[in-house]
């Protein structure tokens, strides 16, 4: 059995591909691959092993998709939890199963690699996620710009002009460089937040393992002018919140999540920014938010 290390938003976990798995590649992970000495507590650990298969199944709590891929949600009366893992629309590669806090689950993959890889990929996602749930940690759907040592977020629903958003600050805004482009990690540990670089960027392969204090989130909207406002803490929690990966219906995770972003809104600004897709956005954006 080979066993790999990984650190993520100082956070560290481990995957441990058992002796029957063969083509599952990480590439996007290697950035953040450390070695076991030093390491005192794990986030988490996944065993990657095709056969395992479990003794029962449980009751089906829910489905939900995250945009790139489609889960199906049972659960034991123990608490664990089982997921089936599935590319939108296709049929399922991966059948997770968990304990009920996520520190510890088995997967097993079937298809060809690339399938199984991303049964892997996005198991691994969603484990950092629910586990690290009562840390203050999130994982955000967003794309992130770091610019003078500060973390812009853009956020929106998919198709409103995020990675758009970001190529302008890359383009226009000097010193600018972008840090995550769909999933970077965000971590309120006292009064301050940081945002931090992770293996999942969706399309754009970006894996970097570097952070930036946070400096603002920005929610984006398309609109035939260019406008910016800073938004109030209840608005800022509407925006905030169905950002973040969760499930609504574990009562603890979904607990942690609205914690930690209520603690958010306390300490970083929100603004709304209704734009088109040009140079002068992006300048406006960027006066405003780094007043």
């Amino acid at each position: 059995m080979a066993i790999r290390y990984y650190k993520v938003a100082e956070h560290t976990f481990t995957v441990c591909m058992a002796d029957n798995q063969k083509g599952i590649a990480l590439p996007s992970y290697e950035p953040f691959a450390v070695s076991a000495d030093g390491v005192d507590e794990l986030l988490f650990a996944l065993e990657v092993d095709d056969a395992f298969y479990p003794l029962a199944k449980g009751e089906l709590i829910g489905e939900f998709d995250c945009g790139a891929a489609d889960f199906g949600v049972y659960r034991l009366n123990d608490g664990t939890c089982q997921m089936l893992i599935s590319p939108p629309g296709g049929q399922y590669c991966g059948l997770l199963q968990a304990s009920p806090d996520f520190k510890e689950a088995v997967i097993a993959t079937r298809g060809e690699d690339s399938l199984r890889t991303f049964a892997v990929n996005n198991a691994l996602m969603l484990m950092f996620a629910f586990a690290s749930a009562g840390m203050g940690t999130l994982l955000v759907h967003a794309s992130v710009i770091k610019n003078d040592d500060r973390g812009y977020l853009f956020l929106g629903k998919s198709g409103t002009g995020k990675s758009t958003h970001s190529d302008l600050w890359l383009r226009y805004i000097k010193g600018s460089e972008l840090l995550n482009d769909d999933n970077p990690v965000v971590r309120v540990n006292g009064k301050e937040v940081m945002v931090y670089g992770s293996p999942w960027s969706g399309k754009t392969p970006c894996y970097k393992n570097d952070n930036a204090r946070i400096g603002a989130f920005v929610q984006i909207k398309q609109r035939p002018e260019n406008c910016i406002q800073r938004e109030l803490p209840l608005q800022s929690f509407a925006v905030l919140l169905p950002s973040m990966s969760t499930m609504k219906w574990d009562k603890r995770i979904y607990g942690n999540i609205c914690d930690s972003v209520g603690r958010l809104i306390e300490l970083v600004p929100l603004y709304t920014l209704g734009c088109r897709p040009d140079r002068e956005a992006a300048e406006m954006c960027h006066a405003e938010i780094t007043k």
